[in-house]
């Protein structure tokens, strides 16, 4: 039987899902349990700082989404913008606004998603609120992280001629939000008794319900001694992200649609959608993968580093930025990735 949350209470509940944490980091000096947190770093390193705020019905949907995955992802969307400025993540606060439809035992099942991401990726939960919500489920994650004044790389360093660079693959999450929003149809509708079918599309799936920041991208990077000159994470989609980066730089580039890393699983769902899969590498979104540049002279050492694939270059700013397809024609790139606050026409 499902408990309410009002029988513990808004602090009740915050020790409950807080109970027998564990602090890993050396600069978390005091947790849970008072008004505030404390931490402490070393001088030579510099905080930074990042949060997300997650709506249901906006940004996710539980007819589909487990919420221990929800709790795990909303985690390791916030780890991704630290690896994106080239640090390293080092504690988090949640706060979430819930309505009364949930029990003690879906948070439990929230949290122990949060719980597991940080452990994963080595993350202290440092504090946090709860409040009653009438709209749903509301989960808010600030991320705080750390990295050395001359290790953090921004959005504006490229420069002409350096290379575009993008870790993992692209356009996954997006074909596997597809494939769920298409189940999800066969599960409530007219066809009573039909099953949703996943088989041989786990991949998209996990990258869509369970996505990982690249951590091992940045260590790969640290132990070839190749320092970005530019990066960010793709979470709105490649062509929004690479454009982010021209105009923070003020310089153009060119990207080529035959180096763009797309999975088989991803191709062959595009597939079965009528959807073009370049399309969807360019503005699918929440690929969570790096994007990033490098001098021209460090192009030995990148081609050497596994899961990283060279998609372009950067350009004078007056040439623009655009898309080279296969046939060599030029396409201007379009910031065409989610946008919450984007007016339905």
């Amino acid at each position: 039987m499902a408990t309410e949350i009002s029988t513990l209470g808004e602090f009740g509940l915050i020790r409950h899902l807080t109970e027998g944490l564990e602090n890993c980091q050396p600069s978390t000096r005091y947790a849970v349990g008072d008004d505030a947190a404390v931490l402490s770093r070393p001088e030579e390193m510099q905080t930074l700082i990042t949060t997300d705020l997650l709506l249901e019905g906006v940004h996710f949907d539980l007819t589909y989404v487990p919420l221990k995955h929800l709790g795990y992802k909303s985690a390791v969307v916030n780890f991704s913008d630290i690896y994106a400025m080239n640090g390293t993540p080092t504690q988090i606060t949640v706060s979430l606004g819930v309505s009364k439809r949930f029990s003690v035992e879906d948070m439990e099942a929230l949290y122990a998603g949060i719980r597991l991401a940080c452990e994963e990726y080595h993350v202290d939960i440092v504090g946090g609120d709860t409040t009653s919500s009438m709209t749903g489920l509301t989960i808010s994650i600030t991320c705080i992280g750390e990295a050395p004044k001359e290790k953090i790389v921004y959005r504006n360093g490229a420069k002409e001629t350096d290379l575009l660079c993008v870790s993992g693959d692209l356009g996954a999450a997006y074909m596997g939000l597809q494939l769920l929003e298409r189940e999800k149809l066969v599960l409530t509708g007219a066809n009573q008794g039909e099953q949703p079918d996943f088989a041989g599309k786990e991949y998209i799936l996990e990258r869509q319900l369970k996505p990982e920041a690249r951590r091992d991208i940045i260590e790969r990077l640290a132990e070839a001694h190749i320092q970005p000159t530019a990066m960010m994470d793709i979470s709105d989609g490649l062509s929004s992200e690479a454009l982010h980066i021209c105009t923070q730089s003020k310089v153009g580039c060119r990207i080529y649609e035959e180096h763009l890393p797309i999975d088989y699983q991803t191709a062959i769902m595009a597939e079965e959608l009528d959807m073009n899969v370049t399309t969807c590498a360019l503005n699918g979104g929440e690929d969570y993968e790096l994007l990033f540049t490098v001098p021209l002279s460090d192009y030995d050492k990148i081609s050497e580093i596994e899961g990283v694939r060279l998609i372009g270059h950067i350009t004078k700013p007056e040439l623009g930025c655009a898309l080279v397809t296969r046939d060599g024609q030029e396409f201007e790139l379009k910031a065409q990735g989610w946008n919450p606050l984007k007016e339905e026409k």
